[in-house]
């Protein structure tokens, strides 16, 4: 097991992201304290991406498809800077 690259990093940041932002769906789907630390820290982490495509895309009736754009949009920006880096090393 040697030294993680950089690539390496990146993909573990974003499955990490990933993995709040979908905790962050299944909140919206049950009751939960909203201030409870952990929760809070779900919500502050993912609102400023969701924001940003709540903005762009408004809720469809009660749906709001904003997660599934911001994970369309991510998996791109994910590629992206995996293959630059890949590029310039």
């Amino acid at each position: 097991m040697g030294i993680p690259s950089i690539i390496d990093i990146v993909n573990v940041a974003f499955d990490v992201y990933f993995y709040i932002l979908f905790a962050r769906i299944i909140l919206s789907w049950i009751k939960h304290n909203p201030y409870q630390p952990i929760i809070r820290f779900i919500y502050e982490t993912t609102e400023p991406v969701l924001g940003l495509f709540r903005k762009i895309i408004p809720p469809l009736g009660v749906v709001d498809i904003s997660p599934i754009a911001a994970f369309f949009v991510l998996q791109l920006v994910r590629q992206l800077v995996i293959s630059i880096l890949r590029a310039i090393m």
